[in-house]
């Protein structure tokens, strides 16, 4: 809850705007209250005038686009909060599939090989050639849009392979098809919807409306959430991107704009050491430019250190000690608080209740506060998911429904690769045929050429040497027999015929290489 210019999380914590950039944690296990936490985080920089993004991966975060209802529980909760008020939020929703929200696309060529590969689940040699294929697209101006891009591009790079082997390296068939196959695995999962036109502008997420409250992009990941890989890369690609894109600001008074990483493990699993080497140093920068990342997950242990190292405000729901390795997992989770005396922080984490956690933010110096327990203040809005009508009403309204609701297909790497085929075709038909050989020419070989005509072709009995003219001296020739001369005219048939083929190569040739 924004209040006196402040993040109220409960109890007597506040969140300085001035902090929020520093980045933050939200963990427990499942249902103590992460989700009530992430809303009323939401909401709070809403009122601030912060744009937010979050993930909504059960349905029930889109109850911000609601006022929400009173009942005990939340009667308790805000005692003494004369400014509470139970309202909704400015909200546009999105997905992947365009079937919750409106389509969020983004194009392959934006995605980059390196994503894509995590997506694909590639080893190092075949992401070594989906690279090469990239790189091809890039110098030749090919643009890798979509699926289709992709797969005539991979196509042209391996019939082409030993005009670019010497550049680039081995280009092996083999990873080649094994990235094909996956792709067809990608499609089923919803590729082609997700990698397309019109690619999503970034900047249409950092949005305030006109009171002045910034608006929350909410993506719906129910369906995304079981495909993980899309999923997390898609959140990566929009890191990077942010990064990338928004200028630097310094230490401003408020975040830019705020993003939410839920089920935070999804996007480190399986993480090679460069790429996570890559995240760790924009969550280390992005905060310059504005942006605050929060994460959210079961344990801090699900966190890389070098990134949870970076994550100065964090909030920690409880988590149940069964196993062994549970009880390693509240003993970490203990050790990233600044210790209270007044209590044992693993022994409370353990023991919290439903929407109580341990909390500890920066102060205005930015340094850790003691871990203080505290009941996390209600949210504002609606707890439980919005109806269908409600939701479709809102994407009906939305400022962006004109631009994002239908796809696009513009010329890409795909059609100019058509084109260049079709052109090849229609050369090589136009290169005419041999003409046959006349009933008239035969009969003026005589007679033996006409029964060698309805004969198998055969050298035999022929005298290779006398045929071509050896052994006799310059101007003594004998005159030719019909039977050299049948042997001439099925030779010039036969040069004709590897004429033809050789213009086919040439041709081919010249097309294969041309940008």
């Amino acid at each position: 809850m924004f209040v006196e210019d402040k993040i109220l999380i409960g109890g007597d914590v506040y969140l300085l705007p001035k902090m929020a950039n520093r980045h933050g944690l939200i963990a427990g296990a499942t249902g103590t209250g992460k989700t009530i936490t992430l809303k009323t985080l939401a909401e709070s920089f809403s009122d601030m005038g912060v744009p937010v993004f979050l993930a909504d991966m059960k349905g029930d975060i889109s109850g911000l686009a609601k006022p929400g209802e009173m009942n005990d529980n939340i009667a308790k909760r805000i005692e003494g909060l004369d400014s509470f008020k139970l309202k909704a939020y400015p909200v546009e929703f999105w997905d992947l599939f365009g079937q919750k929200g409106l389509p969020v696309r983004v194009t392959l060529s934006e995605m980059g090989p390196a994503l894509l590969s995590k997506i694909l689940n590639l080893t190092e040699a075949q992401s070594g050639v989906l690279n090469i294929v990239f790189k091809i697209a890039d110098e030749k101006s090919l643009l890798i849009i979509d699926i289709k891009d992709l797969k005539s591009m991979i196509n042209y790079v391996v019939e082409n392979k030993e005009v670019y082997e010497p550049q680039y390296g081995a280009i092996a068939a083999k990873s080649a098809n094994t990235i094909l196959r996956n792709l067809l695995t990608l499609e089923d999962q919803g590729g082609n919807d997700f990698f397309g036109e019109p690619a999503l502008d970034l900047n249409d997420f950092i949005k305030v409306d006109d009171s002045g409250c910034g608006v929350i992009n909410i993506l719906d990941a129910q369906k995304l959430s079981f495909s993980p890989e899309i999923y997390s890369s898609f959140l990566l690609w929009m890191l990077s991107s942010l990064y990338e894109q928004l200028p630097e600001v310094g230490d401003a008074d408020k975040p830019k704009f705020v993003f939410f990483f839920d089920e935070a493990h999804l996007i480190f699993d399986g993480m090679g050491s460069e790429f996570l080497k890559k995240i760790e140093q924009i969550t280390r920068l992005i905060r310059s430019k504005g942006v605050g990342l929060y994460f959210i997950s079961q344990s801090p242990s699900d966190i890389p250190d070098d990134i949870l190292g970076q994550l100065g405000n964090r909030i920690q729901h409880a988590l149940r000690a069964y196993t062994p390795k549970d009880q390693k997992a509240v003993k970490v989770a203990a050790e990233t608080f600044r210790a209270n005396p007044e209590f044992d922080t693993a022994d409370v984490i353990s023991s919290l209740g439903i929407g109580e956690a341990l909390v500890s933010v920066l102060d205005s110096e930015g340094v850790p506060g003691i871990v203080q327990k505290v009941n996390i203040v209600a949210p504002q809005s609606y707890i439980g998911p919005v109806d269908d009508n409600l939701r479709a009403e809102l994407i009906n309204l939305s400022e962006f429904k004109e631009k994002y609701l239908e796809p696009v297909d513009n010329e890409s790497a795909y059609e100019i690769l058509a084109k260049k085929i079709n052109q090849s075709e229609n050369i090589e038909s136009e290169v005419p045929p041999a003409p046959p050989v006349s009933e008239e020419a035969l009969s003026e070989a005589g007679p033996d050429s006409q029964n060698q005509q309805n004969e198998s072709p055969s050298l035999g009995g022929f005298d290779l040497g006398s045929i071509l003219g050896g052994g006799q001296p310059a101007g003594k020739r004998t005159k030719k027999t019909s039977q050299q001369k049948t042997v001439e005219k099925a030779a010039t048939v036969a040069a004709n015929t590897v004429a033809r083929e050789v213009t086919k190569g040439i041709m081919r040739g010249l097309f294969g290489q041309m940008r």
